[in-house]
């Protein structure tokens, strides 16, 4: 794929995710690898209306080199590319159910999310923490991401909402996309006592779809 065909890709699949209602007005970023940097959405750009041509280039040491300026939160996408060899592009939004969960006082901070169902664990993987509270665009918040980073694909943001990463833009997105379903059945079965996936299921499943 070539940047034009990324571009292209990226501002179709933002403008889904917003019509869908997993950003609103300026909230949310994406980005992903090119062959000599990277593409981000521009700083208090809405996910729902990018200009292919307008989207930020960052070269490979995350300078910024065309394009409108970058998001204030390049950071948070610098921190699990730098850490995650297999991530192809970032996906940040504030979907409502799963930063609901990223609110919530009392869910383990290692795992907010059981392994409810096998789509879950295909796309997130073993583990999402919960990274404390910072303020957005406080640059704090990366160091806290980058120590999660190695053993987790995705994080939620305490207070803010998640980030998940992906080999591809598309899959990362379909994993926001689940995250928030999963994050959906999580609330619904709050205060009862679902059956969860055994550690041997999650295993099967990571082992046979990465």
């Amino acid at each position: 794929m070539n940047e034009t065909q990324s571009r292209d890709l990226m501002t179709e699949l933002a403008a889904s995710l917003f019509a869908r209602g997993f950003s609103v007005g300026s909230a949310g970023n994406i980005s992903m690898r090119v062959e000599d940097g990277y593409l981000i959405s521009p700083t208090n750009s809405s996910l729902g209306r990018l200009d292919p041509a307008r989207i930020s280039k960052l070269d490979q040491d995350f300078r910024h080199v065309g394009g409108d300026a970058p998001s204030k939160e390049v950071f948070m996408h610098r921190a699990f590319y730098v850490t995650r060899a297999d991530a192809g592009a970032i996906v940040h939004l504030h979907s409502t159910l799963a930063t609901a969960v990223a609110c919530l006082p009392d869910v383990n901070l290692e795992n907010p999310i059981p392994p409810l169902t096998p789509y879950f664990v295909m796309r997130i993987g073993r583990k999402m923490p919960v990274i404390p509270y910072f303020r957005p665009g406080d640059p704090a918040m990366e160091p806290a991401i980058r120590a999660a980073a190695p053993d987790a694909r995705a994080v939620l943001l305490a207070n803010h909402g998640p980030v998940v990463s992906g080999k591809t833009l598309l899959d990362a997105v379909y994993a926001a996309e689940e995250l928030e379903e999963a994050a959906k059945l999580f609330l619904t079965l709050r205060g009862h006592s679902p059956r969860v996936l055994t550690p041997e299921q999650v295993n099967d499943l990571l082992e046979t779809f990465g």
